[in-house]
């Protein structure tokens, strides 16, 4: 089974560094590749990937397209689109992967289902002191976020001590509302199924919980992946939220109709084309 990490980001070459820097350092992974899907950042963030390159060894792509405002689901359809792995797994560009983060999200990939990661998120000022200082959080042990937690520097320690309980999943269910595109993995034969994101969402807001509910339309279970795969979600500002009840009309439109296919996709983006 071959993977594909997809690490959305937008003008936030530091944050996808310490990302990256993550995804270097994977343990008991199967094979993976990793695509950048760009939303339109400038040349600081190609500068950055570049950099990144030799070292991924030919498994790092740089996927992009103008910046015409939040289109995140366009460019995840876009990575997506030029890869031929079996398993896709969406990260963001602020949510830093632990040396399991791959291995735990292939010990949930059962048929049938899609795997939701959690996340731990980080304070501002100990956001700020992550990327200053290059702190390599993501090879903390459970000790040091112990002390973290205690200093108010992170949200939560449970999921961050790597036990022999972190690669196990939980059972499948029908809830949508916990999967975040944040963290998710997702068979392609399955994105394929429904069309991937929808690309009439743009600006921030459910376009993830859209593709969550046409994926449990088709059929698809939703799981919650072991702790192995808990990203540390760097702090940043509110996103620009004006588009928010038009997507929220557009969800509830999904809802009630119970469409299992985008109607602009994944389909679409192969026709676009995919790399910078």
């Amino acid at each position: 089974m071959h993977h594909a990490v997809i690490v959305t980001t937008y003008n936030r070459p530091d944050a996808l560094g310490a990302v990256l820097a993550g995804l270097l350092v994977q343990r008991g992974a199967p094979s993976f590749e990793v695509h950048v899907a760009d939303d339109g950042s400038g040349e600081a963030t190609r500068r950055l990937v570049d950099s990144f390159a030799p070292r991924f060894e030919g498994r790092l792509h740089h996927v992009w397209h103008p910046d015409e405002g939040f289109r995140a689901g366009a460019i995840r359809n876009r990575a997506a689109a030029g890869s031929s792995a079996d398993r896709l797994i969406f990260l963001d560009g602020d949510c830093i992967p632990r040396p399991h983060f791959v291995a735990g999200h292939a010990a949930a990939a059962t048929q049938g289902t899609l795997a939701r990661g959690s996340r731990a998120l980080l304070t501002q000022a100990f956001s700020e002191r992550v990327l200053r200082d290059s702190l390599p959080v993501h090879t903390w042990g459970g000790l040091a976020w112990l002390r973290a937690r205690l200093r108010g520097d992170v949200n939560r320690w449970r999921g961050l001590a790597h036990t022999p309980w972190s690669m196990a999943a939980g059972p499948s269910s029908s809830e949508w509302r916990s999967v975040r595109s944040c963290n998710l993995a997702i068979w392609r034969s399955d994105f394929e199924r429904v069309n991937g994101f929808d690309e009439r969402f743009v600006g921030w807001g459910y376009e993830d919980s859209d593709l969550a509910i046409r994926l449990i339309n088709a059929g698809v279970r939703v799981r919650r992946a072991g702790g192995a795969t808990t990203v540390l979600h760097l702090w940043h500002h509110e996103h620009d939220r004006r588009f928010e009840g038009e997507n929220l009309e557009r969800l509830e439109a999904t809802r009630k109709r119970g469409p299992t296919r985008a109607e602009i996709g994944l389909s679409e983006a192969a026709v676009r084309g995919v790399h910078a």
